[in-house]
């Protein structure tokens, strides 16, 4: 096997890190992942930095173990490796390298005042998760960390550096950092100087561009895999030094990528943990606290409609009934529980019978909660079953994305002809995809690779990098070259589907007291 030909691509989300192996073809050949989950101390959620290394070293050897498996030999080099996370957060360190604060990730709800006062500042939406919130909620609490800041990154951004010694971070990435002007492919010049203007009474040393990663558009090389960050990613040390790496990219952006959905007018459903809606735009829409403001990996703006909260509730209920089956002594490989819970949905009503459900583990922006209590309710007389209680956790999964979606569509008029879905809320055929044709009333559509999501969309960014013809542009290489002979369905949800859905909504949207009242008392 030849794999200085093989691109690697490896992505940190909220419940997996994953790695996806792909070949000339764009074809994903092996793969490896390692399961974590963050944790709530001392009021974040956070995830600690001996988690992270492990985690990616785990996933990496369990990538390993794959192409060995298959292929009888384990890789020196690829022809190329990108890295992509969790969009936004804040990670920041000293001039030695030093980590000064725990790993604040995007779940996060505590940088209400930063975020209202930077938003009036710049005319521009800045949602609580963003990087550029946390710093300067750090400012307002007045914490000591800032003095000695020389680096602040994303977890993409830092694992990047820790491979490359490169403080650099993909456009794509860096618009949940800072607001990006896509005209010139870098941080918005103007708002880094309000903002500087801002905090200059603090009297810190530094300044804002002194302080964040470097922005790359897609294609651009972002250095090579050190001999430190090849033993970092494989202590076993087997994989060489040298090998090129892409400016890594947020979550966003690999779902764009992996759906092939970066020209304008259209747009992509990434689902799992969270869930969020990002759509091309040919003009910018106005200032919604809903809608954040984000680009494409080559810079284009985005409209995103992000939600804290998607499966997480879910999961746990199918976790609930893998556990009852074990009582019966009834083995089944969660997969196959999923697969079944999740067609029995499409047995229950339209409307859920009655059942509501809310998923908010955290809390969720486009709501306006600050913290979240998973819910379930009912009223006596609703039709409680089985396939009506996975419906009413699937449609509330979708539920928050929709109202998000409404003010994108309906007030700004935005227009979308292509919207694909990708990730785990996809992955059994049909039911995630009618479900989600039902919330927005449009096809949706899913390709074959929709179940593969982040790491095989940074792989082809890393593959873009390492292959592209000049002046060759990334829409034009994933139309003509990766995407060429996808295989991809589309579907539309029946009128049934549609009318149950808004039934469900306003069920949903009328009851948010219900919730509100869980968070104040629980």
């Amino acid at each position: 096997m030849d794999f200085s030909k093989t691109v690697l691509g490896i992505e940190f989300g909220s419940t997996r890190i994953k790695a996806t192996l792909i070949d000339e073809n764009h074809t994903p050949i092996a793969s490896g992942d390692y399961g974590w989950e963050n944790r709530y101390a001392d009021g974040i959620w956070t995830y600690s930095m001996s988690d992270i290394h492990n985690g990616l070293r785990t996933c990496y050897a369990n990538l390993k173990k794959d192409v060995f498996k298959k292929y009888g030999e384990e890789p020196e080099t690829f022809g190329a490796i990108g890295v992509s996370g969790m969009m936004h957060g804040y990670l920041p360190f000293d001039k030695d390298g030093g980590q000064l604060a725990d790993f604040r990730t995007w779940r996060n709800t505590m940088t209400g005042e930063a975020a209202e006062k930077l938003t009036a500042q710049f005319r521009f939406n800045i949602p609580q998760r963003w990087s550029v919130a946390h710093l300067y909620q750090a400012m307002l609490n007045g914490e000591e960390h800032l003095r000695e800041l020389a680096y602040m990154t994303t977890l993409a951004g830092y694992i990047h550096w820790r491979l490359t010694g490169e403080k650099v971070v993909g456009i794509g990435e860096a618009s949940g950092i800072f607001p990006i002007d896509s005209r010139t492919r870098d941080y918005n010049q103007t708002m880094v100087e309000q903002f500087d203007k801002l905090t200059a009474p603090y009297g810190y040393a530094w300044r804002l561009l002194d302080v964040l990663p470097k922005a790359l558009p897609a294609g651009k090389n972002a250095g090579t895999l050190t001999a430190d960050g090849a033993r970092f990613l494989d202590p076993e040390g087997v994989l060489k030094a040298g090998i090129p790496v892409a400016p890594c990219e947020g979550d966003a952006g690999t779902g764009m990528t992996a759906t092939n959905s970066i020209r304008p007018r259209t747009g992509n459903v990434s689902a799992g943990t969270s869930d969020f809606a990002m759509v091309v735009v040919d003009r910018l829409p106005g200032v919604h606290r809903e809608i954040d403001m984000v680009t494409t990996p080559d810079g284009l703006p985005v409209a995103m409609v992000h939600c804290n909260n998607c499966t997480s509730d879910m999961n746990a209920w199918v976790s609930l009934f893998g556990e009852f089956a074990g009582t019966l002594g009834v083995t089944m490989e969660k997969g196959e529980l999923f697969t079944r819970l999740f067609q029995k949905a499409l047995e229950g009503e339209a409307d859920c019978g009655g059942l509501l459900s809310y998923n908010y583990f955290s809390g969720e922006g486009v709501t306006g909660f600050d913290e979240g209590r998973p819910l379930f309710a009912r009223t006596p007389d609703a039709r409680f079953t089985l396939a009506n209680f996975m419906r009413a956790h699937l449609l509330s999964a979708l539920a928050t994305l929709k109202i998000g979606l409404d003010i994108l569509t309906r007030e700004e008029n935005v227009r979308i002809e292509r919207l694909y879905g990708h990730g785990g809320f996809f992955k059994t055929p049909q039911v995630g995809q009618r479900l989600l044709s039902a919330a927005v009333n449009a096809p949706v559509s899913v390709m074959e690779t929709a179940g593969e999501g982040g790491p095989y969309g940074m792989a082809l960014l890393a593959a873009y990098m390492l292959r592209r013809k000049e002046g060759e542009s990334l829409a034009d290489y994933l139309d003509k070259r990766a995407f060429a002979n996808a295989k991809t369905s589309a579907l539309m949800a029946d009128t049934s589907d549609v009318e149950g859905f808004s039934a469900f909504l306003e069920r949903y949207k009328k009851a948010l007291p219900v919730e509100r009242a869980a968070v104040e008392t629980m």
